[in-house]
């Protein structure tokens, strides 16, 4: 039928019509080497972010953590590593009597299969150190922003992070370098109260006329700014808005301030009144900044 068609073509006096070949059995071969090279590359580069993420986690649990402490636990790939090498130090008994205060229900559970013996978030509890993912680090500030990425159980965990972080007497952002920036755009998350959601959205929309679009988030999928049929609605009742800057902020923490100003703003992804470092994952090294110095300050 191949040849019919290709002879029938082939004696038409009229305009041609190119066929579609099929490549030859090397080209094939050598697409799908390709391919894999392809293929093998991104993984490569996978694994090259962990290593560096994992470099970072070692060093922040090394540097920081001590034998009895309470220490917050973030949520998030770097997180992740910190708990597990954290728990791997305990089994070896390097150190001991350690408290983990997990920011989510999935971060309890790693910390339960890393060994890590698990209390709960109080208000005012005392937290020795705690270390959290950040999305974006502001330079020279290190005011960072949490909460952009959804979790597996929809719930943002942004809320109970941000409690920790701020409960605890240090604090570190463990990120790779390319999260360290001057000048961030995207998205902060902010949670509101339901009643009067969009009274509140428009309010906010006002404050950064031009500079940001405001987007309900939605629980599944991609919506538009209502949030679509399937808006995320908190355990207690809230909306998540997502404030997308399309201009770089310039002062994460006026950002801040102008949200804490709008009535229905319960929390914002913005952690700004601390004195944290900033544990940056780079190719090959760690660099650990504070606000005054890029070396950690003998304390």
């Amino acid at each position: 039928m191949e040849a019919v068609a290709r002879a029938s073509i082939a004696a038409s006096s009229h305009a041609r019509v190119p066929l579609c070949r099929r490549p030859r059995p090397r080209q094939r071969h050598a697409a799908r080497c390709l391919q894999g090279r392809r293929s093998v590359a991104c993984a490569a580069a996978a694994d090259a972010d962990v290593v560096r993420l994992f470099d970072a986690a070692k060093l922040t649990v090394d540097e920081f953590v001590k034998s009895g402490m309470v220490v917050g636990l973030g949520s998030g790939a770097a997180s992740g590593l910190a708990v597990q090498y954290l728990g791997t130090r305990l089994r070896r008994g390097s150190l001991t009597g350690i408290v983990g205060i997990p920011s989510s229900v999935i971060c309890a559970s790693e910390a339960e299969k890393a060994g890590i013996k698990v209390g709960n978030h109080e208000e005012g509890a005392q937290i020795d150190f705690a270390f959290a993912d950040a999305d974006v680090i502001e330079e020279g500030t290190l005011a960072a922003v949490i909460g952009r990425g959804k979790t597996e159980s929809g719930q943002p965990s942004f809320i109970q992070e941000k409690g920790i972080v701020k409960s605890a007497d240090k604090v570190a952002f463990i990120i790779d370098n390319d999260k360290y920036v001057n000048g961030i755009e995207g998205s902060i998350p902010v949670l509101v109260k339901s009643g009067n959601w969009i009274d509140t959205a428009e309010e906010i929309d006002d404050l950064f006329l031009g500079d940001a679009e405001v987007w309900r988030r939605p629980s599944i999928g991609t919506a538009g700014p209502s949030g679509g049929d399937f808006p995320l609605v908190t355990k207690e009742g809230h909306h998540v808005l997502d404030v997308i800057f399309t201009t770089p902020i310039q002062d994460l923490g006026k950002v801040a301030e102008g949200l804490e100003k709008i009535v229905g703003v319960v929390e914002h992804g913005i952690i700004c009144n601390t004195t944290p470092y900033a544990v940056i994952a780079s190719k090959g090294e760690v660099q650990v900044l504070d606000r005054k110095s890029s070396v950690i300050p003998n304390t």
